[in-house]
């Protein structure tokens, strides 16, 4: 499995912008389809984006398509969210998450401890 660390969230004003990174060890990374989620208070754990293993392919949900960036770097083991445009109902402890493909969180086999990310209006 891929032990995941994320990190880069915090507290930031509407339309502004934060970088998450999901730093990766062991030797799967490389080959694994990386997503994010993100889980708001009292709602279920939700896709946001994710990465094909070479970086080819990628996926969004609806809400964040435009606003947010899913990359990674393969000599590094990380992934990146760039996420731009901001908005309150972004707030939400954010995970990056490996071993799946799809969008559901039950994909998924080796997970993040998650970092908060809140939006002020």
């Amino acid at each position: 499995q891929v032990q995941l660390v994320e990190s880069g969230g915090g507290l930031v004003q509407a339309g502004g912008s934060l970088r998450l990174s999901c730093a990766a060890s062991g030797h799967t990374f490389s080959a694994a389809t990386m997503g994010w989620f993100r889980q708001a208070p009292g709602k279920e754990r939700a896709f946001v984006a994710r990465i094909s293993a070479r970086g080819i392919s990628t996926y969004y949900t609806d809400s964040v398509k435009g606003r947010f960036t899913i990359s990674r770097d393969n000599a590094t083991n990380t992934v990146y969210l760039q996420m731009n445009s901001l908005k309150p109902e972004d707030t939400a402890v954010y995970y990056c998450a490996a071993g799946g493909w799809g969008v559901s969180p039950r994909e998924y086999t080796s997970w993040g401890q998650g970092t908060q990310v809140t939006v002020s209006s």
